[in-house]
């Protein structure tokens, strides 16, 4: 992985904020490679001057596009099964964790590719079931780069704050994954309250 996170800054030294886009691409395809270690190393390099924050931000969520694009059609054509049969002849990647995005889009209809990309296991795999069951491309992408666009800027603004302490973050991912599971089951919560009163309500 040190090999890989090497590779990851000199692309994006090399070809500045493009090729964070190009990183975070690769790492949503890729999901062994964590973007929990690729965004924040994105953000350290932006305060060493070799791009700019906002520029890191942009390319990064354009990547994360990209690559929940290539995804989205593999599960499209593939379908599930074969997908999970490749999955499992991946390295560190089990048919588990694409069941488990399966799950995911199950429980929690579209909206689960914004929810999805804010949970690690689940970011860049919610993806196939999106695929699989043709959900409309342009409101996957809309809720695609919400997501990401969240998820992104919250890691690259980290590592550009906290400059070559920006590993911190990746050992503290487990602390925020917490936090993002109460705040994901408040919101259903609330929806489910707001549906049901919507039901009991009197028509008038």
């Amino acid at each position: 992985m040190d090999a890989v996170l090497d590779w990851v800054v000199g692309i994006m030294k090399t070809i500045g904020a493009p090729g964070v886009g190009l990183a975070t691409a690769l790492e949503t395809v890729f999901p062994p490679v964590p973007s929990e270690a690729v965004l924040p190393l994105a953000g350290y390099t932006a305060s060493q001057g070799h791009y700019g924050l906002v520029a890191a931000i942009v390319w990064a969520t354009i990547g994360s596009l990209v690559g929940a694009l290539v995804l989205y059609y593999a599960g499209a054509v593939l379908g599930a099964r074969r997908l999970c049969a490749i999955a499992d002849r991946v390295p560190l990647v089990h048919a588990r964790d694409v069941e488990r995005a399966i799950a995911w889009f199950e429980a929690h209809g579209r909206a689960a590719v914004f929810l999805g990309r804010l949970v690690p296991g689940v970011r860049s795999l919610i993806s196939i079931p999106a695929g699989v069951n043709r959900m409309p491309l342009l409101q996957f992408a809309g809720y695609t780069t919400a997501g990401s666009l969240v998820w992104n800027a919250g890691l690259i603004i980290a590592g550009y704050q906290l400059a070559e302490q920006w590993h911190v973050v990746e050992g503290r991912m487990g602390e925020v994954s917490n936090v993002v599971y109460v705040l994901l089951a408040l919101l259903l919560a609330v929806f489910v309250v707001r549906r049901l009163r919507g039901r009991t309500s009197p028509t008038s």
